[in-house]
């Protein structure tokens, strides 16, 4: 029997552990961009608006990044497994009700509270591997995968959806999920409920700041795609939200008895690091999906299920650098995996910049998509354990918050600047005209060139993260022969 945190007792199957995980993990961020191909039969089928349509994308991502640190305390206060069924609860019911949405109403409310479920579920996936795994091979195992189903779902939404939408139906982008959901359901029980020693109380004031300001702060991006990044409402609730932010700060420091956010947490070079390396890298990343998604149906004129499977190399190249990267850690280290990754996939957008407006799969996609994944791909192990691996287990939760928010506000940013780019050179190209395939091209070629400058950002960030660890399990090792090794240390 193994002792886990509050004394509890329990000899959990690490395996069905691993499998919530990966699922919970795969399915947040998979409907991040699931439903982007499918938006025109949406639209068609529902009569939702071109502005409104937005919405069903928008809403998603205002709430799940509005609330991803107070879905990271939560878990820390109440427990785990707990804390598990309520996401899977919120954002299952979510996904059935979008699927089955007769109104256009109800398909942004259903993906509204999908949101608060992704919200919950994305840090308390990453605080069960942090608190359940034994630090050293299991626990960089565990990451590795979580790490690859993360990093993978952005890009097999795309494919994913494609699929459903051209040879299922639109609704079937959503009620996936609800056999997902049900599996995740009944393997959770073997979770360890880790409740804290002492009941803490939620720091409901750091919250309502925190999360309002974080909900301003993304609708704010969000706005910039319908006026732009310099128009009265996108800056106000710009301000606003960082307004906001800075009073939360403040709150936390001088006010909260409890703080929903310990900042000493910042302290720690690895979580600064990680945190700001993963916001930058998120801004790259989300760009890239968004540009060559559009590339590939507004320029090459590709139907969404041949789009989709133009990302299976993205799929690829996700899923082997993570994997090469988990095992490469106890090596190496952060600094050098995540230098390196951001590196190479800033060298992958910036050839994707060439894209040529009357290019192809073979010439335009391929290669810039195995070498851009890859890099990427290669970071979220390392950035994930530097980000949590100096923290306790009583703050695992609030540190995987704060990892997810900076990479969800981190792509929402990213997007707002790089479409703004876009718009900007298309526009100089065609001035009030509507653009020709030229222009739109040079303009994607220009958004995603912006996005290898925030990925080469992130490798300079990336220097202050720990270098080579001093203990080096190795993965060919038993687990249970391996003593704990503390692979955040750096040398």
């Amino acid at each position: 029997m193994r002792k886990t945190e509050a004394g509890e007792n329990s000899s959990p199957r690490l395996g069905w552990v691993l499998s919530v995980v990966v699922a919970a993990q795969f399915m947040v961020t998979l409907d991040a961009s699931v439903v982007n191909v499918a938006l025109p039969a949406v639209r068609a089928d529902l009569g939702f608006s071109e502005a409104g349509l937005l919405w069903v994308v928008n809403a998603y991502t205002l709430v799940f990044g509005g609330f991803l640190l107070l879905g990271g305390r939560v878990a820390d206060l109440f427990g785990k497994r707990r804390v598990l069924w309520v996401g899977l609860g919120l954002f299952g019911l979510a996904s059935l009700s979008g699927g089955l949405a007769q109104e256009p109403s109800q398909l942004v409310v259903a993906r509204l509270v999908q949101g608060l479920g992704a919200a919950v579920l994305a840090p308390v996936a990453l605080t069960i591997v942090t608190t359940t795994f034994p630090e050293g091979v299991q626990r960089t195992k565990a990451l590795t995968l979580w790490s690859v189903a993360g990093a993978s779902g952005g890009a097999a939404g795309v494919l994913i959806g494609g699929l459903l939408t051209d040879y299922l139906n639109w609704r079937w982008v959503l009620l996936i999920n609800v056999p997902i959901v049900l599996f995740a359901a009944v393997a959770g029980k073997e979770v360890p409920q880790g409740l804290p020693e002492q009941r803490s109380r939620l720091d409901v004031m750091g919250a309502v700041l925190a999360s309002t300001g974080l909900a301003a702060l993304v609708y704010g991006v969000v706005r910039t795609g319908d006026d732009s990044l310099t128009s009265p409402t996108a800056l106000g609730f710009l301000g606003g939200g960082l307004v906001l932010l800075v009073a939360f700060v403040l709150y936390e420091v001088k006010g909260a008895r409890e703080p929903l956010v310990q900042l000493r947490l910042f302290a720690h070079r690895s979580v600064t690091g990680a945190n700001v390396a993963m916001l930058l890298l998120a801004s790259g990343q989300f760009a890239s999906f968004y540009f060559v998604s559009l590339y590939l149906q507004r320029v090459l004129h590709f139907t969404p299920a041949v789009a989709g499977l133009a990302f299976l190399p993205f799929c690829v190249g996700f899923t082997t650098a993570a994997m090469v990267s988990g095992r490469l850690l106890a090596r190496v280290g952060p600094r050098m995996l995540v230098v390196a990754g951001t590196l190479i996939g800033a060298l992958g957008l910036a050839w994707f910049s060439r894209i040529a407006a009357d290019g192809s799969f073979l010439a335009n996609i391929l290669g810039p998509s195995l070498l851009a994944s890859s890099g990427i791909g290669a970071c979220f192990v390392p950035l994930a354990n530097a980000a949590t691996g100096s923290v306790s287990q009583q703050e695992a939760g609030m540190a995987s918050g704060l990892l997810n928010s900076g990479q969800q506000v981190g792509g929402s940013l990213g997007l707002a600047v790089t479409v703004s780019v876009a718009t900007s050179h298309t526009a100089s190209l065609t001035g009030r005209r509507e653009p020709t395939l030229e222009a739109l091209n040079s303009g994607y070629g220009s958004a995603l060139l912006a996005g290898a400058g925030l990925l080469v950002l992130a490798a300079v960030v990336a220097l202050i993260l720990p270098g080579r660890p001093r203990s080096l399990p190795s993965l060919a090792t038993d687990p249970d022969d391996v003593p704990e090794a503390t692979i955040a240390q750096s040398s």
